[in-house]
């Protein structure tokens, strides 16, 4: 099988390649083989490739990719809850730091049974490839924030990936009396698209200075100082960007990729209530992978989440706003060590 292959540490452009003669991977008994329809690019995937974790890292050859769309073509002995034929969907790494060899950038991988959901009807392969990692770390800083129905919610930069699923979530799954979200002037009717009650160029507009202040903050580009201020005393701020030095952690939490989370907002993506937004620049090749991880600084706030349909070798292009994969490791000298290549932590202000 075809599949993009790097066997030492460094840039994509330097690493990757495309082997035209890799092994399918063998099947497991709680495994699933599939067929990769789309697959998508991380922040994450250059962490990998840069070798950041490589003290605790699957040693290469790696295929890269976390994100995938897929069809289920063989099942294990103890699978239960998938068929062949199914159109599946999920991050197929379960803990970021231990990646698998076999990524989702390639034709076929095989993945465990729970990491996986059914795809939703009314996407496409390639759109649901753009969900998994994205609104998985969305969904769990804003479950462990504490947001709830009637409560208000602060997005700091919320025309991204992460960002624009925080503004959905917020409004139509947790039930946020207000959600407000910075980001700059020309996004703006992008925030209010995807639901934003109240859209603020965080250039010429400063909103820690808002009257109402907000009961919970979720900070993507690394202003958890500023977002602090706009902040109701005794709540949270939950920030995937920075590297700490703003104010201490002082609660943790470690979120794996079960495809559960997949599976509780699969209603609502199917009702139209959450929508990948979708980058207007490509599509790309499958081929022209590498071109792809070009048009994204991974060690930026600012990246680009690609979508790569396999089957018609067509790459297309997710706008998002991420530091980081949605895994925490749990140890706290890890965190330290990485700082903020994975970093993802909420704050009591209350306790400061």
């Amino acid at each position: 099988m075809k599949a993009w292959v790097y066997g030492q540490y460094g840039k994509p452009e330097d690493v990757l390649k495309l082997k035209s003669e890799v092994d399918v991977p063998d099947v497991n008994d709680d495994q699933v083989l599939i067929k990769v329809v789309a697959a998508s690019l991380n922040p994450i995937d250059f962490k990998h490739m840069h070798g950041y974790f490589k003290a605790i890292d699957s040693p290469p050859l790696t295929v890269a990719g976390y994100d995938v769309a897929a069809v289920v073509v063989r099942v294990g002995s103890k699978v239960k809850e998938v068929e062949v034929g199914d159109e599946v969907y999920g991050d197929i790494h379960e803990h970021a730091l231990y990646p698998k060899g076999c990524g989702s950038l390639a034709e076929y991988t095989a993945v465990e049974e729970k990491v996986l959901a059914l795809k939703p009807k009314n996407l496409s392969f390639a759109k649901a490839a753009s969900l998994p990692v994205a609104v998985e770390t969305a969904y769990g800083g804003l479950e462990s924030a504490g947001l709830s129905a009637g409560k208000s919610l602060l997005v700091l930069g919320g025309a991204g990936g992460v960002g624009s699923f925080i503004i959905q979530l917020g409004k139509n799954v947790f039930g946020a009396s207000e959600v407000a979200a910075t980001c700059s002037a020309g996004k703006l009717e992008l925030l209010k698209t995807v639901g934003a009650d109240l859209a603020i160029d965080y250039k010429n507009n400063k909103y820690e200075d808002l009257p109402e202040k907000f009961d919970v903050v979720y900070d993507t580009v690394g202003e958890s100082d500023r977002g602090i201020k706009a902040l109701k005393e005794g709540v949270r701020v939950v920030t995937i960007a920075g590297d700490g030095s703003e104010v201490p952690p002082v609660f943790m939490f470690v979120v794996t990729s079960t495809g559960c989370v997949l599976n509780k907002l699969k209603p609502f993506t199917e009702e139209g209530k959450l929508k990948p937004v979708i980058h207007t620049k490509g599509p790309f090749p499958f081929s022209k992978t590498i071109e792809a991880f070009s048009e994204t600084d991974p060690l930026s706030n600012i990246s680009v989440h690609f979508s790569c349909p396999i089957q018609d070798y067509v790459v297309s292009i997710v706008n998002t706003i991420d530091m980081t994969h949605n895994i925490e490791c749990i140890f706290r000298e890890c965190l330290m060590r990485l700082g903020k290549h994975l970093r993802m932590r909420s704050l009591n202000l209350s306790e400061l």
